[in-house]
């Protein structure tokens, strides 16, 4: 591993594992936090390679790299700005971005990766298992239904939402791939809605004309992924609560009662 001090300036972005610098000519660097594994880092380098070689619109990844005694890792840089800001700039667009979103997150679910990746069900579970603020009979309940629900073999990104699509001149990139998994693409779906809605529901948008927009966003979102992708209404709906439940590990407290509710919907 090449390994360089360098005086890096202010980031261009800032994460809960890492921080995104200006790195050499069309590159940046995503410098990770010390408590970040390099198990986790090389992992995802890994999974961004097998991504970026199955064509679909994912920045190129290059080498891991320690810099100033912290690890990063290489990527393609991609100049433009996230989804969610174009919405907040230009709500007029809002029915043509919702339907953007939902066609490249059927064009994700479309297809397989012959890498190995992590199972999505088995993600589910441990994060439920990690929830301290589910009750013991709820997390039995969630698990249970869980274990009814159908297994899936397509690729799943685990986090989208349009903060983590970027609008470029020419076209859109997916970015972080780091919760990416194999299985049922509905609880994928089901994914992005606990996130849109949990930002409604809670103080994470404070504006009331922004939570009006998100929430015509999401319904226009999951409408056009229906109609692209039809069927399947029930058993998303089955997803939500798991989802919400294995939500709760991710120690939020702005929108941990939101989620227990939902938890609480679970059959």
């Amino acid at each position: 591993m090449i390994e360089m001090n360098q005086q890096l300036g202010a980031p261009i972005a800032s994460g809960r594992t890492a921080a995104i610098y200006a790195w050499q000519e069309g590159q940046v660097l995503k410098l990770f936090h010390n408590w970040f594994e390099l198990e986790n880092i090389e992992h995802e380098s890994r999974l961004a390679r097998a991504i970026h070689a199955s064509g679909l619109p994912v920045p190129a990844v290059g080498e891991i790299i320690r810099v100033n005694g912290r690890i990063g890792l290489v990527y393609q840089r991609v100049d433009g700005e996230t989804m969610w800001a174009w919405l907040s700039r230009k709500p007029w667009k809002l029915w043509k971005y919702a339907r953007r979103m939902a066609e490249l997150h059927a064009r994700i679910h479309t297809g397989t990766l012959q890498a190995d990746i992590p199972s999505q069900r088995l993600r589910l579970v441990n994060k439920i298992q990690l929830a301290e603020s589910l009750s013991a009979p709820l997390r039995s309940k969630v698990k249970a239904a869980l274990e009814i629900l159908p297994d899936g073999d397509r690729l799943c990104h685990g986090d989208f939402f349009p903060g983590n699509i970027m609008m470029t001149e020419k076209d859109e990139v997916i970015i972080d791939w780091i919760d990416a998994s194999k299985g049922n693409p509905l609880a994928d779906v089901a994914r992005t809605t606990i996130i849109l809605l949990g930002a409604v529901e809670t103080v994470q948008l404070r504006d009331g004309f922004q939570k009006i927009l998100v929430r015509i966003f999401h319904k226009e979102y999951i409408r056009y992924y229906f109609k692209l992708k039809p069927g399947g209404e029930d058993e998303y709906n089955c997803w939500l609560p798991i989802v919400a439940a294995a939500r709760l590990s991710e120690n939020i407290p702005e929108v941990e009662k939101w989620l227990i509710a939902r938890a609480e919907t679970v059959l």
